[in-house]
């Protein structure tokens, strides 16, 4: 069989047709102040344009689904207010009025997610197009503020919208959350420091295997027209190195490996049936096919064996790669979700055995500290790149997309040559991952411990919270934060890791010193 005959595929099976992405950048000429579903609907244009047929794919979506904003997310609410219904703010910007609109639940695996259930809705019949979108405009939001501007971003659409919630049940644990683990850096750079430990390295080797892992992801970024600010590429040395301009955020964590959450971007996906995109006359050069998809949920941080560890993540791109039977080997491009290094070190590096300077290279947009980490809808632009980059160089590609704090994680596999569309792969290799034993955390520690991993957050430069987490003598875990300002002292200028530490329960916390 050929590439082009595809008399042996369901004419139902969705094709990825179109994809677009868009950006504004505070310091560009002509730059307004777009709003998120500004942005969305100039990238959702842009995707319809680009399958060639816009109008006539414009006229047979009949179900949209949107990313769900950080505003949307209760994590960054914009002082100029919001759409009550996003999918259909976006979607009355295009001219479009959806039987069906769906907003998917918080966390950057959700690009996937949305995907394929806009997928499904096509193989079901229920439409024979539909067209995903996600935006962020917390830059415009924090610059215009900073100059006294304004903007009404309030919309209010009629019509139903299919909200799926939140989904951040089980996420952090509320005594994870009591210890001060609410913020993204934080709880990346406790696991971050539980790998430095497993591999028996330095502050300084491991900050040197930072800066050479995202270098290569700076150079791409740099020459992305997409990326949210036109920046340099950087060398490793630039990355890893406390500066002025490059502050320590909590160890081992300088600014640039810390995913960059001021942008103003937006992304999105035309998807239709094989049978109608056919139809239509696009050319089957222009058609991605999905040949897998997979989700996996990991464990809360507290609970799991090896804190460092993220094998929800390996079990979904194994999952991905066996389903599309394809290897790694075989893959022309990836992008591994990148908001911190560990994710990638997780996946590409330690389960996959990839170099940092692989020539295929480990992401095709620049990665979220450099391209941009459009709150959850970063992956959306992974998809948007990658299938742009596979019309050139042909092949197959891999996206992993990441939620949470190593929570959730979904893998896609793309490629140019046609394949049968296989829904969302969850719940098998769920299974096997609920199988495997928690850990217990000690709610009120009292006596000895050994610290499993820590890190020291800093405020203008100085020391302010530390947060140990680590085994009781008697094998439970314990989470705790620095008894005093000695402790806290102790701990941003020594390495923790490994050292024994005396614990108590103040009534209100777990507090950590050194031992005596």
């Amino acid at each position: 069989m050929t590439q082009t005959d595809y008399s042996a595929f369901d004419p139902r099976t969705p094709v990825i047709v179109g994809v677009g992405q868009s950006v504004e950048r505070i310091e560009d000429p002509g730059y307004s102040g777009l709003s998120a579903a500004d942005l969305a609907a100039r990238a959702a244009q842009a995707a319809l344009d680009d399958s060639g047929i816009a109008d006539r794919a414009r006229a047979l979506v009949r179900v949209v689904g949107a990313v769900r904003t950080f505003e949307d997310s209760n994590a960054a609410p914009s002082p100029f207010g919001k759409p009550d219904k996003f999918p259909l703010a976006v979607a009355r910007r295009l001219g479009i009025t959806p039987a069906r609109a769906v907003l998917d639940k918080v966390g950057g695996q959700s690009p996937v997610t949305i995907l394929m259930a806009m997928g499904e809705a096509i193989r079901s019949g229920e439409t024979d197009a539909a067209l995903i979108f996600g935006a962020e405009a917390m830059s415009s939001a924090r610059h215009l503020s900073a100059r006294g501007e304004t903007r009404d971003w309030a919309e209010t659409d009629a019509g139903a919208i299919e909200d799926l919630g939140l989904g951040v049940k089980g996420l952090l644990s509320p005594l994870a959350i009591a210890h001060g683990v609410v913020s993204p850096p934080v709880a990346y750079a406790l696991m971050e420091n539980a790998r430095r430990a497993r591999l028996g390295l330095d502050q300084a080797a491991y900050a040197q295997a930072m800066g050479d892992l995202f270098a290569p992801f700076s150079h791409i970024a740099a020459a992305n027209p997409y990326s949210s600010a036109a920046a340099p590429a950087l060398s490793a040395h630039d990355i890893a190195t406390p500066t002025a301009r490059n502050r320590m955020v909590t160890d081992p964590y300088t600014i640039k490996l810390v995913a960059r959450d001021q942008v103003n971007q937006g992304a999105a996906v035309v998807l239709m049936g094989l049978g109608a995109a056919l139809a239509a006359g696009i050319a089957p050069s222009r058609m991605t096919f999905v040949h897998s998809a997979t989700l996996a949920n990991e464990k809360d941080i507290l609970a799991r064996p090896a804190i460092d560890a993220y094998p929800a993540a390996n079990a979904a791109i194994a999952a991905a790669l066996d389903i599309a039977e394809t290897t790694i080997a075989d893959c022309t491009a990836f992008d591994f979700y990148s908001c911190f290094p560990i994710p990638v070190f997780n996946t590409a590096i330690d389960a996959l055995g990839l170099a940092p300077d692989d020539p295929r290279g480990l992401t095709v947009t620049g990665g979220l500290p450099y391209f941009g980490g459009a709150g959850n809808n970063y992956s959306m632009h992974a998809v948007a790149s990658m299938v742009e980059r596979l019309r050139t160089i042909g092949g197959t590609g891999l996206v992993g997309a990441n939620g949470g704090f190593q929570s959730k994680y979904a893998a896609l596999v793309l490629s140019g040559d046609p394949a049968p569309w296989r829904p969302l792969a969850h719940d098998a290799i769920q299974a096997v991952l609920d199988a495997v034993p928690d850990v217990v955390p000690v709610d009120r520690a009292q006596g000895h411990g050994i610290v499993e991993t820590c890190t020291v957050w800093r405020s203008k430069g100085e020391p302010s919270r530390a947060i140990a987490i680590g085994r009781m003598t008697d094998g439970g875990r314990f989470i705790a934060t620095a008894a005093d300002d000695a402790a806290l002292l102790h701990a941003a200028n020594t390495d923790l890791i490994g050292a024994s530490v005396e614990l108590a329960w103040d009534g209100s916390a777990n507090r950590f010193s050194a031992a005596g």
